[in-house]
């Protein structure tokens, strides 16, 4: 098998590279204040367009928005204080940014690997690997 033959081989078997908005979106913040505390009603619906950890995507709204929070019963996250739905916006853009899109082809389809102690995001689609 010459070179443009494998080259060909392994162009047909790769995914297709569409870094566009509408293969990946996420949902927009539904957000209502509940007396002193913000509760983001769809925290689950986007937690699973993520695809990542409910602890982990809480773990930055908090960091970012400097509060605390939980998660509820029944998914939605509880956030300490008051928050509109853009702040919360902007935030989830951030955090898309950081963990989930791949900074070198911007495609979403990434995983969060741990390996002694660095968080590394690797991307399924052209394989890069960076460290978060």
């Amino acid at each position: 098998m010459d070179y443009q033959d494998s080259l060909d081989r392994a162009m047909a078997k790769k995914p297709e590279q569409d870094a566009g908005d509408s293969r990946f979106s996420v949902p927009d913040p539904n957000v209502r204040a509940e007396g002193s505390a913000t509760v983001y009603e769809n925290f689950q619906a986007t937690v699973d367009r993520l695809d990542r950890s409910e602890r982990h995507v809480l773990k930055f709204i908090q960091n970012d928005l400097g509060t605390s929070a939980q998660i509820d019963e029944s998914g939605r996250a509880r956030l300490t204080g008051s928050f509109d739905a853009d702040r919360i916006q902007d935030v989830l853009d951030a955090y898309v940014d950081k963990y989930v899109r791949c900074p070198e082809c911007g495609l979403p389809d990434t995983k969060l690997t741990q390996k002694d102690d660095v968080e590394r995001l690797t991307c399924e689609a052209c394989g890069a690997r960076t460290t978060v």
